[in-house]
C-alpha cells in the first residue's frame, strides 16, 4: 500500500538541518490548550515531540493532542513510553494513530511512576525499547504482529528513539544507541546537552562505530526560564550542567534573556558537530519562546517539501 512520508523523514532525507519542539499535553481534556500552544510552533518548527505522560503525571493522550496539533499544522512526532502499556496496547495504540494520519513515532522508556502524582500506580515495562522497536519493525517489514499473526496494513512510521550521552558508563550508551539502531531506529534524540566536552567523547565513539550514518541524531536543547529552573536540571540524574552556566542565571540582570542567550549559543556550537542532524529544542511550558530561538539560531524559514 502506498503512503507518503512525513514532513520531518522529507527534511532529513533531503539533507535539511531539522527543527523540532516539544508540545506538552494539558492535565485535562482541554483540546484548545493543545491548540493554542501547536500554532505558536507553526512554521517555526519540522515537526513536534507531543509527550506521552511527561514526568509520570496524568495528561492528555499524546496521540489525541499529536492529532489536534497536526490541525493546526505542526506535524506530530508520537512519543510512546514503555512504561504504562502491555504490548497489546501498545500495538493497538500505534496502529490507531497511524489510521489518524501520525507519521512519527518515538519509543523511549519514560519517567518512574514514583516521580508523577500516581506513585501508587504499577509499572509496565512489558518490553523495553529495543525489543519493542524491533516489534515495530518486523510489523511494518512484515506485516507481523508480536504474537505471530499478520497485519493486511501495517503502519509505515518515521521511528525514532533517544539517547542519554551523560549517564555512566558512556560506552554502555553507544552500544545502547547502536541496538536502538539495529532495531529499527532511524532518528535519535539526545539528552539535553550543556557539557560540550563529554558530548564531543560521546560523539567520537558513536562515529567511531558509524553510528552517524546510520541514523539521523537530533541534539537535544533545554531552554531555562530561570535561576530554580537551570539549578534543579543541574540535579536531575543523568545530567551534566556546569556550573558555568548557573552562575551565569546568578549574575544575569535579566534571567529569561540569559535562558534564551544559552540555548543559542549552544545551538551555534553544535550545529556544525559532524553527525549532527537537527536540534531538537525543549522549552517546557515556555512554547511561546521557540520562535525566537529558532530565529535568533538562523533556522528560519522553514524548507517546504
Amino acid at each position: 500500500m502506498d503512503y507518503e512520508k512525513s514532513n520531518f523523514q522529507k527534511v532529513l532525507e533531503a539533507g535539511k538541518f531539522a527543527i523540532t519542539a516539544e508540545i506538552g499535553p494539558p492535565m485535562s481534556a482541554d483540546a484548545e490548550n493543545v491548540r493554542e500552544k501547536a500554532r505558536e510552533l507553526a512554521g517555526v518548527v519540522d515537526a513536534a515531540n507531543v509527550t506521552d505522560n511527561q514526568t509520570a503525571i496524568v495528561r492528555m493522550s499524546s496521540i489525541a493532542a499529536a492529532y489536534l496539533s497536526q490541525g493546526e499544522g505542526v506535524e506530530g512526532i508520537v512519543q510512546m513510553t514503555m512504561r504504562d502499556r502491555n504490548r497489546l496496547a501498545m500495538q493497538a495504540d500505534i496502529l490507531g494513530a497511524w489510521a489518524l494520519g501520525l507519521k512519527n513515532l518515538l519509543v523511549l522508556s519514560g519517567d518512574h511512576q514514583t516521580f508523577g502524582n500516581h506513585p501508587q500506580s504499577k509499572n509496565v515495562f512489558d518490553v523495553d525499547t529495543i525489543q519493542f522497536l524491533q516489534a515495530i519493525n518486523r510489523l511494518q517489514e512484515d506485516g507481523v504482529f508480536m504474537g505471530g499473526s499478520k497485519c493486511k496494513h501495517p503502519p509505515k512510521f518515521f521511528l525514532g528513539a533517544t539517547v542519554n550521552p551523560f549517564a555512566d558508563p558512556l560506552e554502555l550508551q553507544v552500544i545502547r544507541l547502536e541496538k536502538k539502531i539495529d532495531a529499527g531506529a532511524r532518528f535519535i534524540q539526545t539528552q539535553c546537552i550543556y557539557d560540550l566536552e563529554r558530548f564531543d567523547r560521546f560523539m567520537d565513539m558513536a562515529r567511531a562505530r558509524g553510528l552517524h550514518e546510520r541514523a539521523y541524531m537530533q541534539a537535544g536543547i533545554f531552554v531555562n526560564k530561570s535561576l530554580k529552573s537551570i539549578q534543579m536540571t543541574q540535579l536531575v540524574a543523568g545530567m551534566s550542567v556546569p556550573d558555568e552556566y548557573v552562575k551565569r542565571f546568578e549574575q544575569a540582570e535579566d534571567v529569561q534573556a540569559e535562558g534564551i542567550k544559552i540555548a543559542v549559543e549552544l545551538i551555534a556550537k553544535l550545529k556544525g558537530v559532524d553527525g549532527i542532524k537537527g536540534m531538537h529544542i525543549m522549552a517546557v511550558g515556555w512554547e511561546d519562546i521557540v520562535p525566537e530561538i529558532v530565529k535568533q539560531a538562523g533556522f528560519l524559514p522553514r524548507p517546504i517539501l
